[in-house]
């Protein structure tokens, strides 16, 4: 009896070191990003340097009211703190808003303000007086710098991002909102070409001098994945096996195969939200990575709009009471201490 009181006893000590290691072997860390186009989220204030908010005016066009504006960041909110049950994004790419002080209200909502967002935001080139930006959990991206980077006369920046996650893991980021496929997409297809070009001269610029770089390209890119300006010319494929570090990995493209979209046109989805990753984010096994998964779509039903007639569910928008006319994608990434 004696001996079985100790064989007993060993196995236990041994079982407890071994389930110790494994819980060593899962230590995962997070992070997690998110890309919206919010839709034109602009304030009830004239901006004398900006016509084209007259329409969002309470005189104006669409009878943008205080009430309006601030249900409408509640939205936003409700569905940014909705994505995940257990935590808010750490980086949000945000295309189509007015300018900084929106953003300001926008993390200042009770969903979100235990986040501690810092803004990353410059005023741009855009006619139409919209904007893209990143928000940051300060307590996870250690902001080092940004810039705004020109693409031709009269249209929104490329914003650049650079930053520190994990303390050790840099992270180049570039939020997107390219040329509208107004009136046709083949009638401008060559603008985005052209916003393409550009993007991928500065990826270039960074992987020539470190090919493990970790970068990131979000936003509203207005083409879908197979399109010739991120396919082509960018070179954001769908292939996890590349062995070329400047081939880049766009986890939306599954996606697209499968005819799922962020945005719906006479209620045909298409993929023109996107998140592209370097190589190093895809494989990398001492740092972050993307998980098994690849780039997801939040399309939970209450911010969507059913067409009975058609049978058909489209993003439920700003003017009709909604959310936006584009639904956020997201993905996780992980890193194994």
């Amino acid at each position: 009896m004696k001996n079985l009181v100790i064989i007993l006893i060993a196995i236990l000590i041994v079982t407890s070191q071994c389930l110790e290691i494994k819980k060593n072997k899962t230590n995962i860390e997070q992070l997690f990003i998110v890309s919206y186009n919010v839709e034109n989220l602009f304030d009830t204030l004239n901006d004398p340097y900006n016509p084209s908010d007259d329409e969002y005016l309470p005189t104006g066009k669409k009878k943008w009211t205080q009430k309006k504006y601030e249900k409408k960041l509640f939205n936003l909110a409700k569905v940014l703190s909705s994505i995940s049950k257990t935590e808010l994004p750490d980086l949000i790419g945000i295309c189509e808003v007015e300018n900084k002080k929106v953003l300001e209200d926008l993390i200042l909502q009770e969903t979100l303000k235990n986040a501690n967002y810092g803004i990353v935001h410059e005023n741009s080139s855009d006619k139409r007086g919209i904007d893209v930006a990143l928000l940051y959990k300060k307590e996870e991206f250690n902001y080092l710098s940004h810039k705004n980077i020109k693409v031709y006369n009269g249209t929104r920046e490329i914003l650049y991002v650079k930053g520190i996650v994990s303390k050790s893991d840099t992270l180049h980021i570039f939020v997107n909102h390219w040329k509208s496929r107004y009136p046709t997409p083949k009638e401008t297809e060559h603008k985005r070409i052209k916003f393409a070009i550009i993007l991928r001269k500065q990826v270039d610029s960074i992987l020539d001098l470190n090919i493990n770089a970790n970068i990131i390209m979000l936003g509203d890119f207005n083409d879908e994945p197979q399109n010739i300006s991120l396919e082509n010319i960018l070179r954001a494929t769908n292939n996890r096996t590349s062995k070329n570090s400047y081939e880049l990995f766009n986890t939306m493209y599954e996606k697209d195969l499968a005819n799922k979209g962020s945005y719906s046109y006479n209620y045909e989805w298409l993929m023109l939200d996107e998140i592209i990753i370097s190589q190093n984010l895809l494989n990398n096994n001492n740092g972050f990575k993307l998980d098994k998964n690849t780039g997801q779509i939040f399309d939970r039903k209450w911010i969507l709009y059913y067409n009975s007639n058609k049978g058909k569910y489209k993003p439920q928008n700003t003017y009709y009471g909604g959310y936006s006319d584009h639904l956020p994608v997201y993905l996780i990434f992980e890193k194994e201490n």
